[in-house]
């Protein structure tokens, strides 16, 4: 079967039976509520999607590979989160150091992911510069990975703990189902070189490093003040512990996808 796109296609309460739809390939499309029986999934890609409260019935599951953000997930009566959680505590650097709970937490995480992305970088610099615009599996170029973690610091730290309506370099690149907005605009076909991506991200990171520097374990108690500006976050409050945990959470799972990429790219 050709493959065919379709945008907004809602199959919610729909009744088929029969229906190959291999190799199709559909944006947002939504199967809220839907029934799936005797299904070969076999080969699926997912990105981006709600799975909550779905339940899977006498399946036969190899080689499934599942990233994101998980809450409770339940495999044969287990409920494996915690254990995916401890284990990468276990495995991972920096992953145990992500979730601080008072301000020389946030400064020794801080401490440990510039420690941890230094040597990314460094790894990156090997490569062929024209392999850190390349994109693996569909994913975000190594380049377009240091512009999307520009864009988180500017949203949850300079606009939302610090109060700039409009922090936004032209650069910096929001996630890509991000909503329609003029507050800022991004050139999702620019092609930086890797200093030009890491100079703006280095501004970004000092930013984190000066405020974390001044931050006490007060502050984190505290709610952001609105910002009276359309963008992103929306101008409402929020806890400044929550912002800061935000933009540690994209730093240690961005990187860590990095190098997921950068070992296929390196494997060429």
């Amino acid at each position: 079967m050709d493959t065919v796109d379709h945008e907004g296609l809602d199959l919610s309460g729909t009744s088929a039976r029969r229906v190959d739809l291999s190799g199709t390939t559909a944006e947002q499309v939504r199967l809220r509520g839907a029934r799936l029986r005797s299904a070969d999934l076999s080969g699926m890609l997912l990105r981006d999607v709600l799975l909550a409260d779905v339940r899977v019935r006498g399946a036969y599951v190899e080689g499934l590979e599942v990233s994101g953000e998980i809450g409770r997930l339940v495999v044969n009566g287990v409920d494996v989160a915690p254990l995916v959680v401890a284990e990468l505590d276990r495995t991972a650097r920096g992953h145990a150091d992500i979730r601080p709970t008072d301000a020389d937490g946030f400064r020794h995480a801080w401490d440990v992911l510039e420690d941890l992305w230094a040597g990314t970088v460094e790894r990156a610099r090997r490569l062929d510069p024209a392999l850190l615009h390349e994109r693996v599996d569909g994913e975000w170029s190594f380049v377009d990975t240091l512009r999307h973690l520009a864009f988180a610091t500017e949203c949850w730290l300079l606009r939302a703990v610090q109060g700039d309506p409009a922090p936004w370099d032209p650069l910096s690149l929001p996630w890509e189902e991000a909503p329609d907005t003029d507050a800022f605009t991004a050139d999702r076909d620019a092609r930086p070189d890797l200093e030009v991506a890491l100079a703006l991200r280095r501004d970004r990171a000092d930013r984190v490093r000066a405020h974390l520097a001044t931050l006490g374990d007060d502050d984190l108690a505290r709610d952001t003040v609105p910002v009276d500006a359309p963008g992103w976050p929306e101008p409402e409050a929020f806890p400044v512990r929550e912002c800061l945990l935000t933009i540690l959470t994209e730093e240690w799972w961005h990187r860590r996808y990095a190098e997921r990429d950068l070992a296929a790219l390196e494997a060429r």
